[in-house]
């Protein structure tokens, strides 16, 4: 007798002989018999119940003798192979983002309850009655996000929820600065009482690997065309203008696109691999325009200016756009909260001929403005960027409000009022099924002027009801933060978190990473903070001596083992292993490296970084960009 791969003796003990030599062969065939009747009568059921698929007959096995019937189970649906432009980090892309609408949203969360009044404005006429998108937006796992392998948007793709690309394999747990382009300049702020400078929060670079046949026409370099693969980073800057970089060596790849007026969020590039990138204004600078910017990359020309002065806006002398756009491919439609207090959705209607080497496009706008009974106009508007699961948009307000809109209608299915004010973008992560949204606060409005401390507070919200009860599948905690209120708001230094959250993938897929800015005390201290996604609790936390408000970055090698870069306000950068909260290593970047006057006075890392494939890029305030191989 055979047990797997073992055979065993039989155990005699248990057999006894027939008193009747017949009686044996009789009970055969009366088995045999009955086993035949089970047989058919199982197989009669199978075709009167019209199983007649072919994957399930072809799953009945009657070669067991023994009178069952084996039905193998069904053979899952396998996972498509990779594209090259897909980001390995987040493939196979599981999120299967279905929207139910039918669960009951959470009381402290039902806009009604707060008197919510909703507007719809289109190409600048106000809408009567109920809207509802010709094109209905529905985006998918962020890993189907780009068109090829990229970097295009603040936190990667539609789920805020990467800004690193590929694989990096650390082989000596080093950091080593590579190249440095120290020509971002300054420009006078509107109040004329400071000048912008260099690169600030969020200012994350954009990475894009153009393709040939795209290069062919593009106004780029000889070398930059003709490489047989380009990685061309790109970064706004406060100075107006775009720059245009390899990432390897940091050579300019193209003259810079003159904006005009300061840059001081991230940009986005359009990810269907068009070369067109949208920009948003953050100051009133660059003369009589004020909004946002869409730019052709095949010869820098403008192909699209939207100023945000709408009748009907809350603050309609303030069209900042310092959030990242998103763009829907699928519908050709751009997604752009503004700090005037709309919610822009732009139908592009994009035409762009890749053989011809020509783009155009003729924008039809749509806004959403919105008001809550306990909220004041002056103060409404959007400066985090949004995220999207499906046909929700989810978004932190001025009015420390996280909101969860309908794009498709334009009705606010959710808001919750945060604990302090907020200017994160909130990041989106499914587990089982459900869309879970992640998002801090600062220390900011919790008392009055002067030096305090407070609680910088953190959520894990289940974005279908807005709900944050054990039973919603949320939770809520803080870490304590110092602040300082001044007399005016130019005054203030806030704390708590300004960088976004880190969702752990890999080895940390069952964490969620928490940056919070002055720990110790005004201007003094740092702390990351790993938390189990399902509970709540602390895990490991890295503590800092220098506060941070540059965004913490997650990459990984190829078995999924997790780090985290993570800069400060000295132009210190850390490498963190993301398993257990312990430091691998740091540099001090140096302006003029290798040079007479080098130094690392002055140098401070504000924006956000991202990793490609093993090299890091960031700006700094100084007006340097440095390139970082991570080894």
């Amino acid at each position: 007798m055979k047990r797997g791969d073992q055979y065993i003796e039989p155990d005699n003990s248990y057999y006894r002989p027939s008193r009747d030599p017949n009686e044996g062969t009789m009970t055969l065939v009366v088995v045999i018999t009955l086993l035949f009747v089970c047989l058919t009568g199982v197989l009669a059921a199978v075709y009167f119940k019209k199983i007649t698929t072919k994957e399930t007959l072809a799953n009945i096995d009657t070669s067991d003798q023994s009178g069952y019937i084996s039905i193998a189970s069904p053979t899952p649906t396998p996972i498509p192979p990779i594209e090259p432009y897909q980001n390995p980090i987040l493939y196979p892309g599981l999120a299967a983002v279905r929207i139910n609408a039918e669960l009951a949203i959470d009381k402290g969360a039902d806009p009604a309850a707060r008197g919510i009044s909703q507007t719809v404005m289109r190409n600048r006429q106000f809408v009567e009655g109920d809207f509802v998108r010709e094109k209905p937006i529905y985006m998918p796992d962020p890993v189907f996000y780009g068109s090829i392998p990229g970097i295009f948007t603040y936190r990667g793709n539609n789920f805020r929820n990467c800004a690193s690309f590929g694989y990096t394999n650390i082989y000596r747990g080093a950091l080593t600065q590579r190249w440095e382009f120290s020509g971002i300049g300054k420009k006078l702020a509107s109040t004329q009482n400071f000048e912008w400078s260099g690169v600030r929060w969020t200012g994350q670079p954009l990475v894009a690997e153009w393709p040939l046949e795209v290069r062919a026409h593009m106004n780029l370099n000889d070398t930059a065309k003709n490489q047989q693969v380009l990685r061309e980073v790109i970064i706004a800057a406060l100075d107006g203008k775009i720059y245009f970089f390899n990432i390897l060596n940091g050579e300019k790849t193209r003259e810079p696109i003159n904006v005009g007026a300061s840059i001081k969020g991230t940009p986005s590039l359009d990810p269907r691999g068009y070369p067109i990138i949208y920009v948003g204004q953050t100051d009133n600078n660059g003369g009589t325009n004020f909004g946002l910017y869409v730019y052709s990359l095949l010869d820098g020309s403008l192909l699209y200016m939207y100023d945000g002065s709408d009748d009907g806006a809350y603050r309609s002398n303030w069209n900042a756009f310092d959030s990242s756009p998103i763009i829907d491919g699928a519908t050709d439609t751009l997604i752009w909260p503004c700090e005037n207090g709309y919610i822009y959705t732009f139908d592009l209607n994009t035409n762009y001929n890749a053989a011809a080497g020509t783009v155009s496009m003729s924008p039809v706008v749509t806004g959403y403005k919105y008001m809550f009974n306990d909220n004041v106009s002056a103060k409404m508007g959007v400066e985090s960027s949004i995220a999207v699961y499906g046909n929700y948009g989810y978004f932190v307000d001025n009015t420390q409000n996280l909101c969860c809109l309908d794009l498709n209608t334009f009705k606010m299915v959710w808001t919750r009022v945060l604990g302090d004010d907020s200017d994160v973008t909130p990041v989106i992560n499914e587990e089982n099924g459900i869309p879970y949204i992640y998002i801090g606060t600062e220390v900011d409005n919790q008392s009055g002027t002067g030096e305090q401390s407070g609680a910088a507070y953190i959520y894990k919200v289940n974005g279908l009801t807005g709900g944050i009860s054990q039973q919603d599948g949320g939770w809520q905690n803080s870490e304590p933060c110092h602040t300082f209120n001044g007399e005016s708001s130019d005054n203030d230094q806030s704390g708590g978190c300004f960088g976004n959250p880190i969702i752990g993938k890999g080895k940390i897929s069952n964490l969620v990473i928490f940056s919070f800015s002055m720990t110790s005390g005004l201007a003094s201290g740092n702390k990351l903070v790993a938390y189990d996604k399902d509970l709540g609790v602390k895990v490991w936390e890295y503590n800092m001596n220098i506060y941070s408000y540059s965004s913490p970055v997650d990459f990984y090698d190829q078995e999924g083992h997790a780090y985290i870069i993570i800069c400060d306000s000295i132009g210190q950068i850390h490498m963190i292993n993301a398993e257990d909260g312990k430091r691998i290593t740091y540099i001090q970047t140096k302006k003029n490296l290798g040079k007479q006057d080098q130094t690392s006075s002055g140098v401070s890392i504000e924006a956000s970084p991202i990793i490609y494939e093993g090299m890091l890029v960031v700006g700094t305030t100084s007006g340097s960009v440095f390139g970082i191989a991570v080894e």
